[in-house]
Order: C-alpha cells, then structure tokens, then sequence
C-alpha cells in the first residue's frame, strides 16, 4: 500500500512537470487524472479492507444493546 501511495503522488509530480516544465498540458492532464482515479478506485478500496479487517460492525452500529450501554453511560 505504501509502494502505491508513493506511485501515486510521483505520477501526480510528473504530471505537473508536464504540465509546467514541458508546457504539455493534455499529456500533464492525462497523468494527473490517470493517479487520481488509481487513488479513488484502487487505493481507497485497499485502505478500506486493511483498516477494517479484525473490526466487528456490531460495535459501530446504533443497535438497541449499544444505545442501552450508551444511555448507562450517560451519553444521550
């Protein structure tokens, strides 16, 4: 996930040196939206399945257990 993140924001970089150094904007523009659609539909769904994995939804649910232990806490 690391190696992808650092992948990403080189390709955003190097699209900005195109579009900025090179004055090729279209290939510069090309690059910048090839990294951000790689960060949305490919990155996102990874960091979501790493960062989730072990966690149990029941404890990020409002079930009627968890709303009874949070009114026993005194947090309405």
């Amino acid at each position: 996930m690391k190696i992808l993140v650092i992948a990403i924001l080189i390709a955003i970089a190097v699209g900005f040196y195109f579009r900025i150094a090179e004055e090729d904007i279209a290939t510069g523009d090309k690059i910048i939206g090839i990294a951000v659609l790689t960060a949305s539909f490919v990155l996102m769904p990874i960091f979501l399945v790493v960062r989730w994995r072990g966690k149990k939804l029941e404890d990020y649910t409002l079930s009627p257990e968890n709303m009874k232990k949070m009114r026993d806490k005194g947090i309405d």
